[in-house]
C-alpha cells in the first residue's frame, strides 16, 4: 500500500509563495498529482506530473504560478506556488498511482495523501 503525506501548507498574505511536499511511502513508476478542494467547493485538479517528471500538466487557473516538480530518488513531489491569492485557499491533496485517462479525474489515482491546508489572506 502506497501512502502519500502532504506538508509544508500554512498561511501567507497574498502575492506570498509556499512549497508544498509530498513523501511517498514507495517509488511507483506512476504519475503523480495535486489536487485542492477549497471551502464548500468541490476537489479540482491542479497540476499532473509523469513518473519522471518528464510531462506536466496545469489547471489554467495556475499556469505561469505553480511549478510542480519531483525528485524520485527521494519519494518525493513539491509544488511550488508563487503569487498566491485568496482564491488559492485550500485544502491541497497529493495524488499517486494514475496510469491511463484523463489527469484531471480524481478516480484515475490509486492513492491519496490527508491534505495540507493553504491559507491565503488579501
Amino acid at each position: 500500500q502506497v501512502q502519500l503525506v502532504e506538508s509544508g501548507g500554512g498561511l501567507v498574505q497574498a502575492g506570498g509563495s509556499l512549497r508544498l511536499s509530498c513523501s511517498i511511502s514507495a517509488f511507483r513508476r506512476y504519475g503523480m498529482a495535486w489536487f485542492r478542494q477549497a471551502p464548500g467547493k468541490e476537489r479540482e485538479f491542479v497540476v499532473y506530473i509523469s513518473w519522471d517528471g518528464g510531462s506536466t500538466h496545469y489547471a489554467d487557473s495556475v499556469k505561469g504560478r505553480f511549478t510542480i516538480s519531483r525528485d524520485n530518488t527521494k519519494n518525493a513531489v513539491y509544488l511550488q506556488m508563487n503569487s498566491l491569492q485568496p482564491e488559492d485557499t485550500a485544502v491541497y491533496y497529493c495524488a499517486s498511482g494514475y496510469t491511463s485517462g484523463p489527469y484531471s479525474r480524481e478516480r484515475e489515482y490509486a492513492h491519496w495523501g490527508q491534505g495540507t491546508q493553504v491559507t491565503v489572506s488579501s
